[in-house]
């Protein structure tokens, strides 16, 4: 059986010291090996940003796509190889500015792979610009005057989507954001993790001491239903989306795989894909 280290590989991050992203790599590593996978099982392909380079430094399959397209090559190798553990990962740049609309779309289609958003509420990469999680008023290169758009909350978005799996966590905590990873990649269907992910080079305002006093933990919330859909939604509202833990689960809802008419037991990569001559001019006339 796989353990941590046999998800390390031998490239060393390059992010800044005190980055959140080395926690959400050890995460993915941690919750791999505890539920069992092998690193030729698990297929995590990212964006672009600081948190894309994600995708090279853990040994398993990786794939490091084009800015906003995490996603859809997500779906695509899930759908060619169902039995790949499969993991997209980006930051709120990556996901919530360019690659949004296959956010939302790969949230209400449901397929069976997992999410992971490392949330700085900032550009990094491109040394410090407002993102679309920034906070109005936000300070930064591209807004010296203060940011003047509101930002999306991207909890609320992803409930009102559709999404089957929703859950935040914070890189700070270690154990919590590994079990959240551990939980999104064991349910069947689409799971969404966001991660507040500090920068700590150019976020100077959602540090790791203010999420540390404003953020609130869901299982300290006495009675709090996480199946429910309808209390999830108040209770981002009632704190302004600053909670970590499980915040939605629908295990009622089939996956995008389970509703397809007709999907093969065998994945498209074990297929005998050949085809013979009189198939292969059937498909023709019909165009003919």
């Amino acid at each position: 059986m796989a353990t941590f280290k046999d998800f390390r590989n031998k490239v060393k991050p390059n992010w800044c010291p005190g980055c959140g992203d080395f926690s959400v790599q050890a995460s993915i590593q941690k919750a791999a090996a505890n539920i069992g996978l092998e690193p030729e099982g698990v297929a995590l392909i990212s964006g672009i940003g600081c948190s894309g380079r994600i995708s090279g430094y853990i040994h398993s399959y990786g794939f490091h796509g084009i800015h906003g397209r995490a996603l859809p090559l997500a779906q695509g190798v899930k759908m060619a190889n169902k039995d790949l553990t499969v993991i997209a990962s980006g930051g709120d740049g990556d996901g919530f500015a360019i690659g949004m609309g296959h956010t939302i779309h790969a949230i209400r289609r449901n397929m069976n792979i997992t999410y992971i958003v490392m949330d700085n509420q900032i550009y990094g990469l491109t040394k410090g610009q407002t993102s679309p999680r920034s906070e109005m008023g936000f300070v930064t290169k591209s807004t010296p005057e203060g940011s003047i758009e509101s930002s999306v909350n991207v909890i609320e978005m992803a409930l009102s989507s559709g999404a089957t799996f929703v859950a935040q966590s914070f890189s700070s905590d270690l154990k919590d954001l590994t079990s959240i990873i551990e939980q999104g990649i064991q349910h069947d269907g689409f799971s969404f993790i966001n991660v507040f992910s500090p920068c700590v080079t150019y976020n100077k305002i959602n540090t790791y001491e203010w999420f540390k006093e404003n953020l609130v933990k869901l299982k300290d919330i006495d009675g709090y239903d996480p199946s429910s859909r309808e209390e999830a939604m108040r209770t981002l509202m009632n704190y302004d989306g600053l909670v970590s833990g499980l915040i939605y689960q629908n295990k009622e809802q089939k996956s995008y795989q389970q509703l397809i008419h007709g999907y093969k037991e065998d994945s498209l990569v074990t297929s005998d894909l050949n085809m013979n001559d009189d198939h292969f001019e059937k498909l023709i006339s019909e165009f003919m």
